[in-house]
């Protein structure tokens, strides 16, 4: 018999860290790899928006940087500060939201790497959250933004399924887009999510609505809020040897942006 779960995705940190979590080696050693090539400064304290449960986070944290982050799901924030404080870090996380928010002081480099950034669905929260980063970043700090983009020759991806496991936890994952406006820029989701343990099943059902960008709405975009610079692009291979030319075709995208203000 399957148990189906209310709320989203967001309310289960656990089943959220699984999900996003599989992959994190290879955005890891990406992460500090940019962090060393593409900083004019030395990065000694990183920071995340929309951290989630801060799968990245904790791990930064035991590499010997300084860590912090936010996000607006209560849920994740005490899931990410309790993991913090069990693994013995003194840094924390705040629920704050990422287009109004301001740091005590700047931090050498920021992370964004899901397509979190696309849960921002009008130009004006995008504008707001790319000034708020430009000004939690100190002058020659990065910014890394992981996002997907809308090709603009061929089909844009529809679907997208995935698992992961852990321990005696498997979540298997459903992406399916069930409508697209254009001439709004918005993309409709429907992701199912299938849990599963040695003595039950549930499944979750989740919405999500996200803005689009084609390659060239993204430059756009980054040239219009003062200091940002794109210095490279990578695929979601996280290769850092490997940049990328963004085309007409290209999807998955990881931007590095440099700090110039």
């Amino acid at each position: 018999m399957i148990e189906t779960l209310e709320g989203n995705l967001y309310d289960y940190p656990s089943y959220y860290d699984l999900v996003y979590g599989s992959d994190w080696k290879a955005e890891f050693h990406f992460l500090t790899g940019c962090f060393q090539q593409f900083a004019q400064i030395p990065v000694k304290h990183v920071f995340e928006p929309a951290c989630g449960t801060g799968r990245l986070l904790y791990r930064l944290a035991a590499s010997g940087l300084q860590v912090s982050g936010l996000d607006l799901n209560p849920h994740a924030v005490e899931y990410c500060n309790q993991r913090l404080e069990r693994k013995g870090f003194q840094d924390r996380v705040i629920c704050e939201d990422m287009t109004d928010f301001q740091l005590e002081s700047p931090v050498d480099a920021g992370f964004n790497m899901i397509n979190s950034f696309r849960h921002l669905v009008t130009h004006e929260q995008a504008v707001a959250h790319l000034r708020c980063m430009a000004q939690a970043i100190q002058p020659g700090g990065i910014y890394v933004l992981g996002i997907h983009l809308t090709p603009t020759e061929g089909e844009p991806t529809d679907c997208e399924s995935w698992s992961a496991q852990r321990g005696h936890l498997c979540v298997t994952t459903e992406l399916a887009c069930t409508d697209r406006d254009p001439a709004n820029r918005l993309e409709h989701f429907t992701m199912t999510y299938d849990i599963y343990t040695p003595t039950r099943r549930q499944q979750l059902k989740d919405s999500i609505r996200f803005r689009t960008y084609t390659a060239h709405q993204f430059t756009e975009l980054i040239a219009e809020v003062p200091g940002w610079e794109i210095s490279a692009a990578y695929d979601f291979h996280y290769q850092l040897e490997q940049p990328i030319e963004v085309g007409p075709t290209t999807e998955d995208v990881v931007y590095v942006l440099h700090n110039q203000t």
